[in-house]
């Protein structure tokens, strides 16, 4: 490590495990980006001796544990895991979709992901090719500057870039024009218009922890929040989020959700807090059988629940074993366990199972259901809107589309247009990949 004040930057590597080396994705053939950073909420990378390549889905082995698995006596387990590492698991590319931009290529040392961003995300917002951050921000000031204020101009530079792209344009800004660009477009602009542009301007990490913070402190609880955030989120990005809301509040999260929330809705929020499910992707079926039966019987099989069996096993499991553990549970009872969830919970705590369940199928339905959630009946909320959009345009809003208008019968952009007005269904449009004239 070089002594301050030598001008020379060191690195360190006690926080590697909480995501600080930047993740990438390569994209298909024909796309200007060679490299894309995978955003946070994306999900996590697990060093498991896998890796992913090809522009063709199908998983290849990196190390020579296969082939040396006579020698040295390896565990039935691990064959197991060898096995299916080295082929394409089903049901895992149901639709490639060949115009999306990425190859699904990882670098050898992240090994396989188990995000499914990297199995089949396509975002709507993607990272501008020629990239200038001066010229922006001379745009954004030209904007801004003098009597009115230019809301398309800010839309074609904010709403078309990526997160961490619109880092680097709020620090020309500041550094040319001696003003911080998020207090400049509170000056500029009003109501959701501003709302949007500043969710957008706000450090992905830092937009999660101020969500978790104004849920807690605001007019009551806001539980979607905590269950949007903490039930969707991986281990790594759950360290991150605990770590960074100390750093701006002096307050541990942990401590806020105990203060703030009760019953059984508190412990599965502390269980996902904790940020220890298991993320090997290893499955085993006669588990799978086990906890199935566990689950029926802490449920339909008696009177009353005990809760501490869901909890234990939805916090815990990784996604593949989770899966599993669903179909043996369909297979046994002859109802999804989502409709079990539903008749064994009520309230938050409820809503909380379902969440996992959801994201654990299919990701992207859960989100199409919590963006029809903010619009739909009278009145919009509008600050859950801006949350999912701002947070999903760089991950997977293209599923997301898609899903939701699989699961109600109207696309997103007809909702959005049938909700919101003026500047803001406009930026709203631009992040979810969708013209205004069409």
């Amino acid at each position: 490590m070089f002594p301050f004040g030598t001008g020379h930057s060191s690195i360190s590597s006690s926080r590697s495990s909480l995501g600080t080396i930047p993740m990438t994705v390569q994209s298909n053939p024909g796309y200007p980006f060679k490299e894309i950073p995978v955003p946070f909420g994306a999900g996590h990378f697990n060093k498991i001796g896998f890796t992913l390549s090809s522009n063709l889905p199908s998983y290849h082995s990196t190390s020579s544990i296969a082939s040396q698995s006579q020698s040295n006596g390896i565990s039935l387990l691990q064959n197991q895991l060898n096995m299916q590492n080295t082929q394409q698991p089903s049901n895992i590319y149901p639709h490639i979709n060949p115009n999306a931009p990425f190859s699904y290529t990882q670098p050898v040392y992240y090994r396989r992901s188990i995000s499914d961003y990297m199995k089949r995300g396509t975002p709507t917002v993607l990272p501008k090719e020629d990239f200038d951050a001066r010229s922006d921000s001379e745009a954004l000031r030209k904007a801004m500057k003098g009597f009115g204020c230019d809301d398309n101009g800010l839309i074609e530079v904010i709403c078309r870039r990526s997160n961490q792209q619109r880092q680097e344009i709020a620090k020309d800004f500041k550094t040319h024009y001696g003003k911080d660009l998020i207090e400049n477009i509170k000056d500029e602009t009003r109501g959701n218009f501003e709302s949007l542009l500043v969710a957008l301007m706000t450090p992905t990490l830092d937009f999660y922890c101020k969500e978790i913070y104004d849920a807690c402190y605001g007019v009551g609880t806001d539980e979607e929040v905590l269950i949007e955030v903490l039930c969707t989120l991986s281990n790594n990005e759950i360290m991150m989020i605990k770590d960074r809301y100390q750093e701006l509040f002096k307050k541990d999260l942990e401590d806020v959700l105990i203060g703030e929330t009760s019953g059984n809705f508190k412990r599965l929020l502390v269980s996902l807090l904790n940020a220890n499910r298991d993320e090997s992707g290893i499955v085993d079926p006669e588990k799978a059988k086990a906890d199935a039966t566990q689950l029926l019987r802490a449920g339909e099989l008696r009177v009353g629940t005990d809760e501490s069996v869901f909890n234990s096993i939805l916090c815990q499991r990784n996604y593949e074993q989770l899966r599993l553990i669903f179909k043996e549970y369909e297979v046994m009872t002859g109802h999804s366990f989502e409709k079990a969830l539903k008749n064994e919970f009520s309230g938050d705590v409820k809503d909380g199972f379902v969440a996992i369940f959801r994201c654990v199928t299919n990701k992207a339905e859960f989100f199409a259901h919590q963006l029809h959630k903010s619009m739909k009946g009278l009145g919009t909320n509008d600050r859950q809107l801006i949350r999912l959009v701002v947070t999903r345009c760089e991950i997977d809003m293209v599923e997301i589309k898609e899903a939701f208008e699989r699961l109600f019968g109207e696309s997103l952009k007809s909702m959005i247009k049938g909700d919101t007005s003026g500047s803001y269904k406009y930026g709203l449009y631009a992040l979810i990949g969708e013209q205004r004239s069409s």
